[in-house]
């Protein structure tokens, strides 16, 4: 009987073995990301502020033009506006760190630039959360709080962005399943 009990105990950790080992998520998250180098996509205004009409009316573009190891840089095209550029930077303590780079047209940076923050967590291999970092309070000092959300999922990329503690709230999601042609080079960028 004792034998008989020692290999019914044993079932549950040979079930854990014979399963594939889970993925670091912020390595699964990067994959992710990716895998989309060098692909453009058009996207959707499914959330603004009341009375922000900023995006309204505009193609809506994100390229993910610019890839290594340790960062990805994704153009967010609004109209013929080519200010904008989202840069996912990785760090060796495993916190991915992202920065909004805003440029004018001859290239230089506008005063609204470069603000963003970190990852907390790793969190899972789809969403990552970067609450603003003092960088950015530093620059902003009366604004309140953010939050922006990068989700990539097998259909779609979703961008979110939320000021805490106010209605203010952007989101845009791209359609992953259709390619489109990408965009002209952002401000500022010599390739």
């Amino acid at each position: 009987m004792s034998r008989r009990l020692s290999v019914l105990a044993a079932i549950p950790a040979l079930v854990l073995m014979a399963q594939p080992a889970t993925a670091d998520p912020v390595d699964a998250y990067w994959a992710n990301l990716t895998a989309l180098c060098g692909k453009a996509f058009g996207g959707t205004l499914v959330q603004a502020p009341e009375g922000d009409t900023a995006f309204q009316g505009r193609a809506l573009v994100m390229h993910v033009r610019d890839c290594s190891p340790q960062r990805i840089r994704i153009p967010f095209v609004v109209g013929d506006d080519l200010s904008r550029t989202w840069v996912l930077t990785r760090h060796e303590d495993g916190r991915i760190e992202l920065r909004h780079d805003h440029r004018h047209e001859d290239g230089s940076e506008e005063d609204a630039t470069q603000y963003g923050g970190f990852t907390p967590n790793p969190g899972n291999d789809r969403i990552k959360m970067f609450p603003a970092d003092q960088a950015t309070w530093d620059r902003r000092p009366n604004s309140h709080p953010s939050v922006w959300f990068m989700e990539v999922q097998d259909d779609r990329f979703i961008y979110a962005a939320v000021r805490v503690g106010t209605p203010r709230a952007y989101r845009v999601e791209f359609d992953l399943t259709r390619e489109i042609d990408a965009p002209p080079a952002p401000w500022g960028w010599t390739d």
